[in-house]
């Protein structure tokens, strides 16, 4: 499956703010039929960052969100700037 068909775009608020300051994490909105082996290697393929977590939910208006956690050597401010999030 194509890379940029898994991952839709980057999910912002206040509280994914904060998971990429404190916690190494960023959150996406990701192809609601996807699971998490194909959201860890569209990630891996797209940002070439290794995956150390990933979780998913299902928001209230129906969006799937995944929550990857990178690895300790890989910074999640550095792919956040890289996307335009800040």
């Amino acid at each position: 499956m194509d890379p940029y068909s898994v991952i839709i775009k980057p999910h912002v608020t206040e509280k994914t703010t904060n998971l990429i300051d404190y916690n190494n994490e960023l959150a996406f909105v990701v192809l609601r039929k996807s699971n998490k082996a194909e959201i860890k290697a569209a990630f891996e393929k797209l940002f070439d960052e290794k995956v150390a977590r990933l979780n998913t939910h299902i928001s209230s208006k129906g969006l799937k969100i995944a929550y990857i956690k990178l690895a300790e050597e890989n910074k999640a401010e550095d792919i956040a700037i890289r996307i335009g999030v800040f």
